[in-house]
This record gives structure tokens, C-alpha cells and sequence, in this order.
């Protein structure tokens, strides 16, 4: 009966994150998509935690401190290397099968789109690191978390088609 409820925990933030991500990606602005991304992965790593893959809960967490460093210190080198370097050791602990790999791939092109990329080469770095975390949420077997991943594609497609026709629209005005 616990592991009933661990599941439907796990599916209900898997949800929750959802709507978070949905809202970050049809974001113009990069301020306001990462602020609301700090909020869908406290959603993932609980989620995570729930479904005991441990390494993706960690990195999730890890995510949570990679956005506010990003927006504190962007095109930090140091700060990136730092995130890279926690999210390393936070692998190496929590590691339990070739199934984690996906969740690290997704952390490492996140972590280097976020500090060292800005506008569209930003979100297409978060776009290929949310393919790598569907095929996390898939191995955990979370339905809102794949979810959320999927429309995370979808809408950081349509918001960098967006950005790119402004851009071309706009030029000098739309980074």
C-alpha cells in the first residue's frame, strides 16, 4: 500500500511540474523562465525521490542552485564548473544503474546552455537537455513528468520560433 502512495506522490508532482515548465517555455523573457523553472524542479526532484531514482533527484536539486547561480553570475565559467563539479560527485553518490545516465547528460547540456548561452542558443541547449530528462522521467515510469518534458519541447520550439522571427523582425533589438 506505501509504494501505492510513493506512486501516486511521484505521479502528482510529475504534474505539478507540468504546469510549471509549460508556463517557464512559453516565456519570452529569459528572467521569467528561469525563475519559474526553480519551481518545477523542486516539483522533479520530488518527483524523482518518490519514484527512488536518486540520481535524478539529486541532479533536479542541483538545478534548483544551477538557475539562481545562472541568473546571479551569467557567463560564469567558475560558477559553471562549480554546478559541474556538484553535479559529479552528486552522481557518484547516489549512482545505481545506466539508467541515471540520461538524468546526467540533461544536467551537463543544461548546465552549459545556462551559463554560457543566452536567447535562442539557450533555449535550444535546454531543449536537447529536456530530451535527455524524458528519457529519465520514462526509465523512473512518470507519466507527468514525460508529460512535462514533451510540452517542454514543444512549447521551447514554439517560443524559439517565436524569438527567432522577432529577431529577424527586430534586428538589434531582440537578442
Amino acid at each position: 500500500m506505501v509504494e501505492s502512495y510513493s506512486t501516486v506522490a511521484g505521479q502528482f508532482f510529475g504534474l505539478v511540474s507540468l504546469v510549471l515548465c509549460v508556463w517557464a517555455f512559453s516565456s519570452k523573457q529569459d528572467d521569467r523562465l528561469l525563475v519559474l523553472l526553480l519551481s518545477a524542479n523542486v516539483a522533479f526532484a520530488l518527483q524523482f525521490m518518490f519514484f527512488e531514482s536518486w540520481t535524478a533527484a539529486a541532479l533536479s536539486l542541483l538545478v534548483i542552485a544551477r538557475v539562481a547561480l545562472a541568473r546571479r553570475y551569467p557567463g560564469s565559467k567558475v560558477a559553471m564548473i562549480v554546478v559541474l563539479t556538484a553535479s559529479g560527485v552528486a552522481s557518484v553518490l547516489t549512482w545505481q544503474s545506466w539508467a541515471d545516465l540520461p538524468a546526467i547528460v540533461a544536467m551537463v547540456v543544461g548546465t552549459v546552455g545556462m551559463f554560457l548561452l543566452r536567447g535562442i542558443p539557450m533555449r535550444v541547449s535546454l531543449g536537447l537537455a529536456a530530451l535527455a530528462w524524458t528519457l529519465s522521467h520514462i526509465l523512473a515510469g512518470s507519466v507527468g513528468g514525460t508529460l512535462a518534458e514533451a510540452l517542454v519541447i514543444l512549447t521551447n520550439s514554439i517560443t524559439i520560433y517565436r524569438l527567432y522571427r522577432a529577431k529577424k523582425r527586430y534586428p538589434g533589438v531582440i537578442d
